[in-house]
Order: C-alpha cells, then structure tokens, then sequence
C-alpha cells in the first residue's frame, strides 16, 4: 500500500452531525451530509488528530439519549 503522504496529497477532517469524523480530499467539496472541521494537512496529520480528538466513538443521539 501507497502511502499517500509521499505525494503530497493534501486531506481534511469532516465531520457529520452525529459528530462522526472521516478524512476526505481537501481540493474537492465534502460529501453530503458532512462539514469541514477546518483541520487539513497530509493524511498522517489529519489521522492523528482525528485520533487525538475523537474520543468517544458513539454518535451523538447515543450519547444523548444515555444522558451524556
């Protein structure tokens, strides 16, 4: 496998309104349904801070719903 990293292919953090995270090409519009974070750079980085930031892996109305 091809790390992209070495291409300079450049990433960005979305964010869908269960406050799931995904990485998506940065030169091209965020699928439906999903919003730009404002986190971009290689897809090492952008890992990284989905890693570092996305803590709790349940959506949203789960959380909601068990009083969180």
């Amino acid at each position: 496998m091809t790390d992209d990293d070495e291409f300079g292919t450049r990433y960005k953090v979305v964010v869908n309104d269960e406050e799931q995270y995904s990485i998506w090409f940065a030169d091209r519009q965020s699928p439906a349904g999903w919003r730009d974070t404002g986190v971009a750079g290689s897809r090492t980085d952008c890992l990284s801070w989905v890693e570092a930031n996305w803590t709790d892996m349940r959506p949203l109305s789960l959380r909601s719903a068990a009083g969180h």
